[in-house]
């Protein structure tokens, strides 16, 4: 059974600092590139940071860089989002995903909720 769960959300103030974490179950997690994405209200999902399997190679989208950073610890299948510098149109609910090409195979966590506000 596969899963994806989120953890470390919360609330924060502006210019303070989150680390999500996504623990990674079901599958291989090192076959799989590993994304975290956010949706604020009324707005579509937006790809935050991207991971490679091997953590060789990362993205980022532009509203985050310098400021966020990805990582994934293969061994605990777990991948990480350090939120620096966070700011209000930060908040959005950050879900982790799982994918892979050849066949694509797709997975999705519940996600988890940011809320930045003094």
């Amino acid at each position: 059974q596969v899963q994806l769960v989120e953890s470390g959300g919360g609330l924060v103030q502006p210019g303070g600092s989150l680390r999500l974490s996504c623990a990674a179950s079901g599958f291989t997690f090192s076959w799989y590139v590993m994304n975290w994405y956010r949706q604020a209200p009324g707005k579509e999902r937006e790809l935050v940071a991207t991971i490679t399997g091997t953590g060789g190679s990362t993205n980022y989208g532009d509203s985050v860089k310098g400021r966020f950073t990805i990582s994934r610890d293969n061994a605990k299948n777990t991948v990480y989002l350090q939120m620096n510098s966070l700011k209000f149109e930060d908040t959005a609910v950050y879900y982790c995903n799982a994918w892979r090409h050849n066949p694509v195979i797709d997975y999705w966590g519940q996600g988890t909720q940011v809320t930045v506000s003094s």
